[in-house]
């Protein structure tokens, strides 16, 4: 088996999931997808003909999302054609799944260079388009399984098995705020992230021919534990509100793969490599509780534990989804998402996958640490994992 590495790693800003008043709602979601494949291209010094392959995340494939985004966005950019390309739809864990993939790939011999990837333009394409417009439902009448009605009934009844109180999702809904404040103030953020000229959209929702800069991650807030607790229940009788739950978003972000002797006769450094992944399947009856299940699976495999781990970067869905995990899995919450995460950032859902794993990778290089540990729960009950190791 040959070795494959991740050489590059790079994403957008990310924007409020709003028409209009999202600073990268005026992209087309091809463009969007675009802006990180071009940056990556960039930094890497790569041909366009190099690259054989591209596997790209996108949950709502429906309107501007649909008929291959993935290998749209890259003929978009006007440079070549050759390189094969594919959309997954694991939901949230997509563009994970298509870092798993590509590494795969590549280390078959299937392919010696390829990107991961992942979009979601939630201010233009809502979540759930190509569900609620038909034809027809995506599950049946006749459904085997008692699974929740909506994610956040789903997190209730995490919450509720493993006695997690709103305070307590609270308190974790702040620290993100707080870490991610810090991690900007800090620029723990500038290299992965680039600069865009983002086109400007009128009250009508037509541009208006001007662009502006955007080079942070509009979802940040000002806020105190205090003011936070105080935040409208989504519904009656669950403990999550706006503040302790992931945000609607837009964003992209992408990874570059390749073998470790491409990269060495190339000039380029490997950065670090997969020790394990995993899709596994959980309960549905609690449909977001996969990281539980992923974590325990890539342990099993790798034969590691968590003590083995220097930093986690779990998806911050909904704060239940990490609380639960952290305590079956006994995880001191001092390396877990030390940046920050979805309820302070953002959660745009085909491309998160990927941004953790940009993330993990120059949040390791920055503290001269070894192995982190990405997760993530997904709709339609799965869990995503992976152990990368820094080289």
């Amino acid at each position: 088996m040959r070795e494959a590495v991740i050489v590059e790693a790079v994403r957008t800003p990310i924007g409020r999931g709003k028409p209009i008043v999202g600073d990268l709602s005026g992209f087309h979601a091809v463009e969007l997808l675009g802006l990180s494949l071009a940056e990556i291209m960039k930094r890497s010094g790569l041909e366009y003909s190099d690259v054989d392959y591209l596997a790209g995340g996108c949950v709502t494939q429906a309107g501007e999302q649909s008929s291959n985004i993935t290998r749209n966005a890259w003929l978009n950019l006007g440079k070549g054609y050759t390189a094969g390309g594919t959309t997954l739809d694991n939901q949230c864990g997509s563009a994970q799944t298509a870092n798993h993939m590509i590494s795969s790939m590549i280390g078959t011999g299937s392919i010696d260079i390829g990107i991961a990837c992942g979009v979601e333009s939630m201010s233009r394409v809502g979540l759930g388009a190509n569900v609620m417009n038909g034809p027809g439902y995506f599950i049946p009448s006749e459904w085997p399984w008692d699974s929740s009605p909506d994610q956040f009934s789903s997190a209730q009844r995490i919450a509720d098995n493993r006695g997690i109180t709103k305070a307590m999702a609270d308190e974790l809904g702040y620290h993100s705020q707080r870490k991610a404040k810090q991690a900007w103030d800090e620029g723990r953020f500038d290299r992965e992230t680039f600069a865009v000229e983002a086109p400007i959209l009128g009250e009508d929702g037509a541009p208006t021919g001007e662009t502006r800069t955007v080079s942070r991650d509009q979802g940040l807030r000002d806020t105190t534990l205090e003011g936070l607790s105080q935040l409208r229940l989504v519904m009656e009788g669950n403990i999550h509100t706006a503040g302790n739950s992931s945000q609607i978003s837009d964003g992209s972000a992408a990874v570059l793969w390749m073998t470790a002797e491409e990269a060495k006769a190339r000039g380029l450094k490997p950065r670090a490599r997969i020790i394990s992944d995993c899709v596994v399947g959980t309960d549905p009856y609690y449909l977001l509780d996969g990281p539980v299940d992923a974590t325990t699976r890539l342990f099993k495999r790798s034969g590691m534990t968590m003590d083995d781990i220097d930093l986690v970067e779990i998806n911050e869905a909904f704060a239940a989804v990490v609380l639960s995990w952290a305590k079956v899995h006994n995880a001191d919450l001092v390396k877990v998402n030390v940046n920050g995460g979805a309820i302070a950032l953002g959660h745009p859902v085909g491309s998160t996958g990927a941004r953790l794993i940009t993330t993990a990778l120059h949040e390791l290089e920055r503290a001269d640490k070894s192995t982190a540990l990405i997760t993530m729960c997904c709709g339609s009950s799965v869990g995503t994992g992976t152990i990368i190791e820094r080289i």
